[in-house]
């Protein structure tokens, strides 16, 4: 069976994986939620961008793993498609959770929907982290228990990490892939998923529910992991 490391988005520490993390170890295989620097309980490290890759890698590397899925929910999806390329022959697969696809030289902060001015902004309000916006949870999916679980959790996001450019050594059509596509967040990926998505190595998932699975379906979302390495149900 596989090792899945689970990283979670913006605002998140490994705590949000404990039902999908559950799951994943009753099918057999190895679950390693991980906390990236600055969030959670590691949210006085220091860290940017390029601390969360090595955050990753360093966690593989920690544990020893082989046949390593790594798992990237949404921020989180631009460290984990670089980590990917770090761990050689480690790597098993690569899940996107309705997540963003790095892009050379691009960042979280560039390739946001109202453009970077308007998300360097949204960090100058909050002192140079990203606050969690109750907003955010508007149709996704979710129950009033689970937005409290989410919002009580969530520690502010650190700015760095949104704004240094992804640096990639090869094409991310070449991993083997699985992007799985959360319906009430928008029915289609970003463009940059799409487009990698034409790749022969990368399948597409769709799930009938919102931005957080690992809250609003978690058993699915348990299952959908453990079939992108099984093939099987």
């Amino acid at each position: 069976m596989a090792e899945f490391i689970l990283v979670a988005g913006a605002w998140l520490g490994s705590w949000a994986w404990e039902d999908v993390a559950r799951d994943l170890r009753a099918a057999g295989h190895g679950a390693h939620p991980l906390t990236l620097s600055g969030l959670a309980d590691k949210q006085d490290a220091p860290a940017g961008q390029r601390t969360h890759v090595r955050d990753i890698v360093d966690e593989v590397e920690r544990l020893d793993l082989r046949d390593v899925v790594l798992v990237g929910h949404s921020y989180a999806g631009i460290p984990v498609g670089q980590a990917a390329e770090r761990i050689g022959d480690r790597l098993a697969r690569v899940v996107f959770v309705d997540a963003v696809v790095p892009v050379d030289g691009e960042s979280f902060a560039s390739l946001w929907w109202q453009g970077q001015q308007a998300f360097e902004d949204i960090l100058d309000d909050g002192d140079g982290a990203w606050l969690l916006n109750a907003a955010e949870f508007d149709g996704q999916g979710l129950d009033s228990e689970q937005v409290a679980r989410i919002a009580s959790g969530a520690t502010p996001h650190p700015g760095a990490t949104l704004t240094e450019p992804a640096v990639l050594e090869r094409p991310l059509g070449e991993l083997p892939t699985t992007y799985v596509k959360c319906l009430l967040d928008g029915e289609e990926p970003s463009d940059d998923a799409a487009d990698l998505l034409k790749s022969e190595r990368w399948r597409l998932v769709e799930m009938d529910t919102g931005h957080w699975p690992m809250f609003s379906q978690p058993r699915e979302l348990a299952r959908i992991l453990h079939a992108s390495v099984t093939g099987r149900p």
